[in-house]
This record gives C-alpha cells, structure tokens and sequence, in this order.
C-alpha cells in the first residue's frame, strides 16, 4: 500500500469506461443495503413524514388567512429566523407550514455526508475494502454502490415526503417542489462526500472536509437570505429554498443541483481512478519523531482524539444560542394571540411567557443536539475496538476500565462545555434585545445546564450497548431518534402520558420561567450513573471482538 501525490488530471489520464469496472457493484449495494437496514429506513422515515405535521400543527394554530399574514410579515422583520431557516415567500398555508422545515436540507445534506464516508473511506481505513477488493471487484464498484446507496435514499425520501404533503389541503405542485427540492439538496451532499472520500486517507477528514462545505454552504445561504439574497445563490443550500414551494414555484433552480451532483461525481471517478485503496489524494504528514508528554496517559491520548470535535460542537451550538438569543425577544409579536400556541409552547417550554417558553424549548432541542454529540464521542470506543486498536493499548499496563474511562470522561464533559456555551450567547444576545443582560443570563444558562443529565444518560445507554452488545452499539442513535419524535410529535399528536415520559429531556426543570426542581435531576443523574457503571463493568468482563 502507498501514498499517492497530487499530480495534475490530463485528457489521457481521464478514467475509461468498461463494465469490468463496475463489478460486484450489486453485492456492495446489498452489503450496504444489509448494514444500514435499521438506520436507513429511519432517516428516510423523518425527512417524508414531519415536514407533513408541521403544516398540520400551523393548520390547527392559525385558522385564517389573517393570522398567516401576520406570522409571515413579523418573521419577514426576523433576520435571525431567517438565516436559521430561510425566508418565507408568501402567507399560504404551505409555505408557512414549511417554513421551518427549511432546516431540513441542511439535514438530510449531513445524513448523507456520514452514511457515504462510513460505507467508503471508513471501510478502506479499517481494512475492510482492501480485503473485498482482492476479490473479484471492479475499480469503480464501491463508489457507484455508494452513489446509488445514498442518493438513491435521498430521491426516496424526496417522493415519500411529497406522498405525505400530498395527504394535505395543500396544492400538489408544492409538494411535488418540496419534496424535489430535498432531494436534490441530498444529491448534491452525496456528489460533495464522493469527491471528499477520494482526497483523503481517513474517514474523520474526509467527513471534516465534507462538512466544511455543509457548514460553508449553510452560512453563505443564512448571510445570503438575512441580507440581499445574493450569496445564496452560492450556496445549494440556497438552491433547494429558491425551488420556492407553494409560493409561484421556480422549476428551473432545479437544473443547477443536477449541474452540480453531475459534475461532482464525475470529479469522484477521476480521483478514484489517480489513487491507491487506502491512501487517498492529500498526502498524510509525518508526526514529530518524539510524541508529545500529554500522550504519555489515556486521558492525553482520548484528548488528542477528542479535541477537535469538541472545539467544532462548542463553536457551533455557541452559534445556536446566539441565534436563540436574538430571536426570543420577537417570539411574542410573531406567534400571535392564539391560545392554541400558547398552550403548545407551554406544553413544550413549561412557562406562560411565550419567549420564555420559546427559550425552553430551544434549549431541549439543543440537548438532545448536544446528545448526539456525546453519543458519538462514546462511539469512539467502539471504532477503536472495530480498528483493533484497544487490543494494542490494552497489552500493555493500561486497564480496559482506564481506557474506557478516559472517552467517556469526554463524552461527559464535552456536551456540558458546548451546551453552557450555547446558554452564555443565547442570555447575553437575548438580555442586550431587553436590555437586561444581567436578569436573563442566569436563567438561561440555567436552561442549559439543566439538559445535561438526560444528555449523560443518552451517553449511558451508549455505553451500555458498548458494554453488553457492542455490535449493536450504533442503536443508540435510533434511541435518540425516538426520543426525538416523542419530544417533537407527543405535544401535538397528544401522546399518552406514559409515552412522553420515557422521553428524558421532558423531565428537565423547564427554566426559564418556573422554579427549579432538584428531584428529577438526581433521577436522571443516577440513571446515568448506573448505565455507566454497569456497561463500563460489562466491557471489562467480555472479550474484544
């Protein structure tokens, strides 16, 4: 195996087509088709079926015309609203039911980006792809599987989506424009993770280089629509809003996704064709010939692992707050007078003052964002031990319980730091709104605190499934996915009680705006505990797979 430089791409060099090339191409869809036979159908499930109750939910809150009018006009005057979720383009029913859906290209754009570099460039850096391609195999075969895996899942989630809307008092070209516009945003993701999976030798840079162009693409898309417009036409992103469903539908922002998807798949197979399995186009650097003393231990090592991730989470929730922050102050004026919302925010954020409710449920929202994040530090024992790289470390004077201990001091204390940051910029942009910096802060940085234990104990199962079953350790997302549509549709489909209590982040103190209350706290605290301790136990007794 060796590295590949950068050379520059010739006519002569371009790859030739041959159908040996795409041998075994079936057999890597249906291995990818059999791994992801749980987590697939999920993601696809979300995308085609909430975008359908959030306009039943804006149907049974505003019953006029009137009262969709004032919402789109006072969120028109939001530039933070809309740089979170794109503009409204007019007052109808569907446009304002979708508006917040908007978020959901940026989604399905990231689900894309992980399921593509976890089949491609995650196979070729645990030895996986080099043993399958000793076999029978064409050059291009994992790549176009790849391709057909997640786009294909995109243009499914697109018509699902657009089957759901059509079920609603909506026109059909709108619906038809939704669901087009998501899936070209995943085509597009899927185009941009192709060529990301050719230009490095490991999976965590290929998705660092990916999503770098997700997190590019979102702000030149909410500069662009908080400002003229123009920079969103940078930005597909920004494409998939300009489809403009059920407001006068512009068929033809479609073409520049497609331009796009087409080129950059094209890119991908030049690239596939220039590199060896296993390397990738950006050549690696050498380390230092001394490793540096804070490597010495297992809590260095887990840091040096960990540290990047944590910046980005930190950076990028501190963005969230901010944005809530600056939104709240506007919340009252936007929602309108009706008790419906009113009774919903409530529900959902626990306090009669709309902002203060709003704020609430923001920060449940950034909780279980916050638990995806400790959910995925967990996971690194588990891509260590997949990578048979724990055996190793474990051979010498270091405990499993050590080891394991030093990931999940990060997955513990990493989501904290990123969710208190996000209380800081959100009190202090919604105090300087009110001019009341001082009052607001401790209350919201008290809403953020208070999301850490059900933020733990997503991290206790995590490990738990690590300790016990660790080949069904990944079924800790489909658990926060769960908890998810509890927390999103329990409040407006009105669950039973029993169901919405098995959702932790409802049993938070709901602050700001009522008492705190330390019970639940320790409840969910000592649930977390015990799942820690019993899947930490669990691991140190079993054997390495």
């Amino acid at each position: 195996m060796s590295t590949a430089t950068p050379t520059r791409i010739r006519p002569a060099d371009l790859p030739s087509v041959s159908t040996s090339n795409f041998t075994g191409t079936l057999h890597f869809l249906r291995l990818f088709l059999r791994r992801d036979r749980v987590v697939l159908p999920l993601w696809i499930l979300i995308f085609a079926a909430t975008p359908a109750l959030y306009i039943v939910s804006i149907a049974d809150i505003y019953t006029t015309e009137d009262q969709l009018a004032a919402f789109a006009a006072t969120t028109a005057a939001s530039p933070a609203q809309i740089a979170m979720f794109g503009p409204i383009f007019s007052s109808s029913l569907g446009s304002v039911g979708l508006w917040k859906a908007g978020i959901y290209y940026t989604f399905i754009a990231l689900a894309v980006i992980l399921t593509f570099v976890r089949h491609t460039r995650a196979e070729e850096e645990n030895g996986r792809a080099e043993l399958l391609d000793s076999t029978s195999v064409g050059r291009y075969a994992s790549l176009t599987a790849a391709l057909i895996f997640t786009g294909g899942a995109s243009v499914i989630a697109g018509m699902l989506c657009t089957a759901t809307l059509l079920t609603q008092d909506v026109p059909a070209s709108g619906s038809v424009a939704f669901g087009t516009s998501l899936a070209c945003a995943g085509l597009v993701f899927t185009g941009v993770a192709a060529v990301a999976a050719q230009l490095s030798a490991g999976a965590r840079v290929a998705r660092g280089i990916a999503l770098s162009v997700l997190g590019a693409a979102f702000a030149l898309r909410a500069v662009g629509d908080a400002g003229s417009g123009t920079l969103s036409w940078f930005s597909p992103l920004g494409w998939a809003l300009q489809i403009r469903p059920y407001a006068d539908e512009r068929w033809w922002v479609v073409l520049p996704s497609l331009a796009t998807t087409l080129v950059l798949v094209w890119v991908a197979y030049v690239l596939v064709q220039r590199r060896d399995v296993g390397a990738g186009l950006i050549a690696e650097r050498p380390g230092p010939t001394i490793a540096s003393p804070t490597l010495a231990g297992t809590v260095g090592l887990a840091w040096r692992m960990h540290r990047g991730t944590l910046a980005a989470w930190t950076v990028g929730l501190g963005f969230y707050g901010l944005l809530i922050g600056s939104a709240a102050s506007g919340i009252g004026g936007q929602l309108g007078d009706s008790q419906a919302i009113r009774d919903i925010m409530t529900r959902m954020g626990g306090s009669e003052s709309l902002e203060e409710s709003f704020i609430g449920y923001a920060f449940t929202m950034l909780g279980m964002a916050a638990a995806a994040y400790a959910i995925s530090a967990c996971l690194r024992l588990h891509s260590e031990e997949n990578a048979q790289r724990i055996e190793s470390v474990t051979a010498g004077p270091v405990g499993r319980v050590r080891l394991a201990s030093s990931h999940i001091l990060f997955a513990l204390l990493g989501p904290a730091v990123a969710v208190v940051a996000a209380g800081v910029t959100a009190g202090v942009a919604y105090g300087v709104s009110i001019d009341n910096v001082g009052g607001t802060l401790p209350g919201i940085v008290g809403a953020a605190l208070v999301q850490v234990p059900a933020i733990w104990m997503l991290a206790g199962v995590t490990v738990l499934l690590f300790g016990f079953v660790p080949r069904f350790t990944p079924a800790a997302w489909g658990v926060l996915v769960a908890f998810l549509l509890i927390f999103m549709v329990g409040s407006i489909a009105q669950f039973p009680q029993a169901v919405l209590n098995l959702e932790p982040f409802s049993h938070a103190p709901k602050l700001p705006g009522e008492q705190f209350e330390a019970t639940p706290i320790v409840w969910l605290l000592l649930i977390a505990i015990a799942l820690i301790t019993v899947g930490v136990t669990a691991f140190r007794r079993r054997d390495l797979r």
